[in-house]
Protein backbone atom coordinates (compact mmCIF):
# COMPACT_ATOMS: atom_id res chain seq x y z
CA UNK A 1 0.00 0.00 0.00
CA UNK A 2 1.00 3.41 -1.05
CA UNK A 3 0.82 4.72 2.75
CA UNK A 4 -0.64 8.75 2.86
CA UNK A 5 2.22 10.94 4.13
CA UNK A 6 0.67 14.19 4.48
CA UNK A 7 -2.69 13.54 5.50
CA UNK A 8 -2.89 17.05 7.55
CA UNK A 9 -2.45 18.68 4.37
CA UNK A 10 -6.07 18.18 3.24
CA UNK A 11 -7.77 17.56 6.35
CA UNK A 12 -6.67 14.07 7.59
CA UNK A 13 -10.28 12.22 7.52
CA UNK A 14 -12.98 11.86 4.93
CA UNK A 15 -15.35 14.51 6.43
CA UNK A 16 -12.71 16.67 6.40
CA UNK A 17 -11.67 16.29 2.71
CA UNK A 18 -15.75 16.14 2.00
CA UNK A 19 -16.41 19.30 3.68
CA UNK A 20 -13.24 21.11 1.79
CA UNK A 21 -14.76 20.18 -1.38
CA UNK A 22 -18.33 21.01 -0.76
CA UNK A 23 -16.82 24.25 0.45
CA UNK A 24 -15.01 24.94 -2.78
CA UNK A 25 -18.00 24.15 -5.05
CA UNK A 26 -20.21 26.33 -2.75
CA UNK A 27 -17.60 29.26 -3.42
CA UNK A 28 -17.75 28.68 -7.25
CA UNK A 29 -21.46 28.28 -6.86
CA UNK A 30 -22.72 31.48 -5.36
CA UNK A 31 -19.98 33.67 -7.24
CA UNK A 32 -19.52 32.07 -11.08
CA UNK A 33 -22.47 32.46 -12.75
CA UNK A 34 -22.62 28.87 -13.88
CA UNK A 35 -25.08 29.24 -16.86
CA UNK A 36 -22.83 31.58 -18.58
CA UNK A 37 -19.83 29.69 -17.94
CA UNK A 38 -21.45 26.14 -19.04
CA UNK A 39 -19.45 25.66 -21.39
CA UNK A 40 -16.46 25.59 -18.94
CA UNK A 41 -18.42 23.33 -16.85
CA UNK A 42 -19.23 20.92 -19.71
CA UNK A 43 -15.76 20.56 -20.86
CA UNK A 44 -14.03 16.92 -21.03
CA UNK A 45 -10.29 17.50 -20.58
CA UNK A 46 -7.63 14.91 -21.70
CA UNK A 47 -5.66 16.02 -19.27
CA UNK A 48 -5.44 19.21 -16.30
CA UNK A 49 -2.64 20.76 -14.69
CA UNK A 50 -3.63 21.66 -10.61
CA UNK A 51 -1.27 23.03 -7.86
CA UNK A 52 -0.13 20.87 -4.80
CA UNK A 53 0.33 22.76 -1.62
CA UNK A 54 -1.90 22.36 1.56
CA UNK A 55 -5.84 22.32 0.26
CA UNK A 56 -6.52 25.72 2.82
CA UNK A 57 -4.04 27.71 0.20
CA UNK A 58 -4.22 25.56 -3.21
CA UNK A 59 -7.62 23.48 -2.85
CA UNK A 60 -9.76 26.05 -4.52
CA UNK A 61 -8.02 25.78 -7.28
CA UNK A 62 -7.19 22.31 -7.58
CA UNK A 63 -10.67 21.92 -7.02
CA UNK A 64 -11.92 23.95 -10.29
CA UNK A 65 -10.38 21.63 -12.42
CA UNK A 66 -11.75 18.41 -11.06
CA UNK A 67 -14.58 19.83 -10.89
CA UNK A 68 -14.52 20.05 -15.02
CA UNK A 69 -12.40 16.71 -15.28
CA UNK A 70 -15.39 14.98 -13.60
CA UNK A 71 -17.10 15.30 -16.58
CA UNK A 72 -15.04 12.60 -17.92
CA UNK A 73 -15.01 8.90 -17.85
CA UNK A 74 -11.26 7.96 -18.21
CA UNK A 75 -10.05 4.38 -17.93
CA UNK A 76 -7.75 6.12 -15.27
CA UNK A 77 -6.09 8.79 -13.89
CA UNK A 78 -1.91 9.20 -14.08
CA UNK A 79 -0.12 11.86 -11.79
CA UNK A 80 2.67 13.26 -12.94
CA UNK A 81 4.43 15.29 -10.17
CA UNK A 82 8.27 16.58 -9.27
CA UNK A 83 10.26 15.37 -6.50
CA UNK A 84 10.46 17.40 -3.49
CA UNK A 85 12.17 15.54 -0.89
CA UNK A 86 14.87 13.17 -3.07
CA UNK A 87 16.71 14.80 -5.93
CA UNK A 88 17.41 11.53 -8.69
CA UNK A 89 17.63 11.00 -11.99
CA UNK A 90 14.77 10.46 -13.87
CA UNK A 91 10.85 9.34 -13.32
CA UNK A 92 9.21 6.97 -11.28
CA UNK A 93 6.29 4.89 -10.80
CA UNK A 94 5.13 3.34 -7.58
CA UNK A 95 4.35 -0.89 -7.96
CA UNK A 96 2.18 -0.89 -4.72
CA UNK A 97 -1.12 -2.43 -4.88
CA UNK A 98 -3.33 0.68 -3.54
CA UNK A 99 -3.36 4.15 -2.61
CA UNK A 100 -4.46 5.21 0.34
CA UNK A 101 -6.83 8.68 0.75
CA UNK A 102 -9.00 9.38 4.11
CA UNK A 103 -11.99 8.27 2.46
CA UNK A 104 -11.61 5.08 0.79
CA UNK A 105 -8.53 3.14 -1.18
CA UNK A 106 -7.60 3.65 -5.03
CA UNK A 107 -6.57 0.95 -6.74
CA UNK A 108 -2.85 1.22 -8.34
CA UNK A 109 -2.58 0.44 -12.07
CA UNK A 110 0.53 -1.98 -11.88
CA UNK A 111 -0.63 -3.32 -15.10
CA UNK A 112 -0.12 -0.01 -17.09
CA UNK A 113 2.93 1.15 -14.65
CA UNK A 114 5.17 -1.57 -15.90
CA UNK A 115 3.98 -0.42 -19.60
CA UNK A 116 5.03 2.84 -18.94
CA UNK A 117 8.23 1.05 -17.33
CA UNK A 118 9.01 -1.34 -20.25
CA UNK A 119 8.21 1.05 -23.11
CA UNK A 120 9.88 4.02 -21.58
CA UNK A 121 12.23 3.13 -19.39
CA UNK A 122 10.36 4.98 -16.37
CA UNK A 123 12.08 3.31 -12.96
CA UNK A 124 10.28 2.12 -9.61
CA UNK A 125 12.11 3.90 -6.92
CA UNK A 126 9.66 3.45 -3.71
CA UNK A 127 11.39 5.63 -1.42
CA UNK A 128 10.98 8.44 -4.14
CA UNK A 129 6.85 8.62 -3.48
CA UNK A 130 6.67 9.91 0.17
CA UNK A 131 5.97 13.08 -2.22
CA UNK A 132 3.53 15.60 -1.32
CA UNK A 133 3.00 17.24 -4.95
CA UNK A 134 1.27 13.55 -5.89
CA UNK A 135 -0.48 12.44 -2.76
CA UNK A 136 -2.80 15.92 -2.43
CA UNK A 137 -4.13 14.90 -5.93
CA UNK A 138 -5.74 11.82 -4.59
CA UNK A 139 -8.64 12.69 -2.31
CA UNK A 140 -9.82 14.77 -5.09
CA UNK A 141 -9.58 11.55 -7.38
CA UNK A 142 -11.24 9.34 -5.24
CA UNK A 143 -13.89 12.05 -4.41
CA UNK A 144 -15.12 13.02 -8.24
CA UNK A 145 -14.01 9.30 -10.17
CA UNK A 146 -14.51 6.93 -6.98
CA UNK A 147 -12.42 3.65 -7.26
CA UNK A 148 -11.02 4.64 -10.24
CA UNK A 149 -7.01 2.86 -11.09
CA UNK A 150 -4.66 5.41 -10.28
CA UNK A 151 -0.43 5.41 -11.70
CA UNK A 152 1.48 8.23 -9.92
CA UNK A 153 5.05 9.35 -11.71
CA UNK A 154 6.89 11.29 -9.40
CA UNK A 155 10.16 12.84 -11.79
CA UNK A 156 13.40 14.30 -10.66
CA UNK A 157 15.65 15.52 -13.31
CA UNK A 158 13.73 14.61 -16.63
CA UNK A 159 13.60 16.14 -20.37
CA UNK A 160 10.29 17.35 -20.98
CA UNK A 161 10.43 15.34 -24.15
CA UNK A 162 10.70 12.13 -22.54
CA UNK A 163 7.51 13.30 -20.69
CA UNK A 164 6.03 14.34 -23.37
CA UNK A 165 6.30 10.64 -24.57
CA UNK A 166 4.54 9.30 -21.79
CA UNK A 167 1.79 11.77 -21.45
CA UNK A 168 0.57 11.05 -25.08
CA UNK A 169 0.65 7.54 -24.58
CA UNK A 170 -1.38 7.80 -21.21
CA UNK A 171 -3.74 9.92 -23.37
CA UNK A 172 -4.00 7.80 -26.01
CA UNK A 173 -4.45 4.82 -23.64
CA UNK A 174 -7.79 6.38 -22.41
CA UNK A 175 -5.72 7.98 -18.93
CA UNK A 176 -6.89 11.59 -17.22
CA UNK A 177 -3.64 12.81 -16.91
CA UNK A 178 -2.71 15.59 -13.64
CA UNK A 179 -0.15 17.27 -13.98
CA UNK A 180 0.54 18.87 -10.40
CA UNK A 181 2.70 22.24 -10.18
CA UNK A 182 2.83 25.54 -7.73
CA UNK A 183 3.54 28.58 -9.48
CA UNK A 184 6.61 31.13 -7.87
CA UNK A 185 7.61 30.78 -4.14
CA UNK A 186 7.71 33.29 -1.53
CA UNK A 187 8.23 36.96 -3.40
CA UNK A 188 5.70 40.01 -2.82
CA UNK A 189 2.57 39.87 -4.14
CA UNK A 190 3.39 41.87 -7.22
CA UNK A 191 6.70 39.88 -8.22
CA UNK A 192 4.54 36.64 -7.78
CA UNK A 193 2.10 37.97 -10.40
CA UNK A 194 4.99 38.97 -12.97
CA UNK A 195 6.34 36.07 -12.63
CA UNK A 196 3.39 33.83 -12.58
CA UNK A 197 2.22 35.76 -15.61
CA UNK A 198 5.26 34.23 -17.88
CA UNK A 199 3.38 30.78 -16.61
CA UNK A 200 -0.07 31.57 -17.14
CA UNK A 201 0.83 33.00 -21.07
CA UNK A 202 2.94 29.74 -21.70
CA UNK A 203 0.00 27.38 -20.82
CA UNK A 204 -2.49 29.45 -22.33
CA UNK A 205 -0.60 29.81 -25.79
CA UNK A 206 1.15 26.83 -25.65
CA UNK A 207 4.55 28.57 -25.78
CA UNK A 208 7.45 27.75 -24.38
CA UNK A 209 9.65 31.09 -24.94
CA UNK A 210 7.21 32.55 -22.13
CA UNK A 211 7.98 28.84 -19.69
CA UNK A 212 11.77 30.44 -19.90
CA UNK A 213 10.54 33.12 -17.06
CA UNK A 214 8.21 31.01 -15.33
CA UNK A 215 9.51 30.16 -11.85
CA UNK A 216 7.22 26.80 -11.24
CA UNK A 217 8.66 23.82 -8.82
CA UNK A 218 6.62 21.33 -11.76
CA UNK A 219 8.35 23.42 -14.63
CA UNK A 220 9.01 19.72 -16.56
CA UNK A 221 5.52 18.91 -16.12
CA UNK A 222 4.44 21.72 -17.48
CA UNK A 223 6.75 22.10 -20.28
CA UNK A 224 5.58 18.27 -21.32
CA UNK A 225 2.21 18.91 -20.99
CA UNK A 226 2.75 21.97 -23.38
CA UNK A 227 4.54 19.44 -26.12
CA UNK A 228 2.09 17.23 -26.02
CA UNK A 229 -0.71 19.36 -26.41
CA UNK A 230 1.01 21.01 -29.38
CA UNK A 231 1.42 17.62 -30.90
CA UNK A 232 -1.71 16.39 -30.01
CA UNK A 233 -4.09 19.23 -31.04
CA UNK A 234 -5.25 19.87 -27.68
CA UNK A 235 -6.50 23.52 -26.33
CA UNK A 236 -5.81 24.74 -23.02
CA UNK A 237 -8.19 26.87 -21.12
CA UNK A 238 -7.15 28.35 -17.80
CA UNK A 239 -9.85 27.95 -15.10
CA UNK A 240 -8.20 29.50 -12.30
CA UNK A 241 -4.94 31.45 -10.54
CA UNK A 242 -4.35 32.98 -7.24
CA UNK A 243 -2.20 33.13 -4.46
CA UNK A 244 -1.62 31.85 -1.35
CA UNK A 245 -2.13 36.18 -0.09
CA UNK A 246 -6.28 35.40 -0.88
CA UNK A 247 -6.41 33.22 2.39
CA UNK A 248 -3.26 34.71 4.43
CA UNK A 249 -3.85 38.14 3.80
CA UNK A 250 -0.05 38.12 3.81
CA UNK A 251 1.06 39.88 0.42
CA UNK A 252 4.82 40.09 1.65
CA UNK A 253 5.59 36.13 0.95
CA UNK A 254 3.01 34.36 -1.07
CA UNK A 255 3.03 31.00 -3.24
CA UNK A 256 0.90 31.09 -6.67
CA UNK A 257 -1.37 28.33 -7.91
CA UNK A 258 -2.66 27.79 -11.28
CA UNK A 259 -5.37 25.06 -12.71
CA UNK A 260 -5.97 24.85 -16.15
CA UNK A 261 -7.60 21.75 -18.40
CA UNK A 262 -6.52 20.84 -21.92
CA UNK A 263 -9.35 19.20 -24.47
Amino acid sequence: MRKAVVKEWYGGSCEAVENYIAHFNKIIDENVDVQKAAEIFSLKPKAIIVPHAGWVYSGFTANFAYRIASNTKPKRVVVIGPSHRFPFKGISTTLEDVYETPCGFLPIDTKFATELMEKFGVQNLEMVHQEHSTEVQMPFIYHYFGEIPVVELVYGDYEPEKLKDIIEYAIEEGSLVVISTDLSHYYDLKTANALDYNCLEAVQNLDLTYLEKCEACGKIGVAGMIIAAREMGLTPFIVDYRTSADVSGDESNVVGYMSAVFI
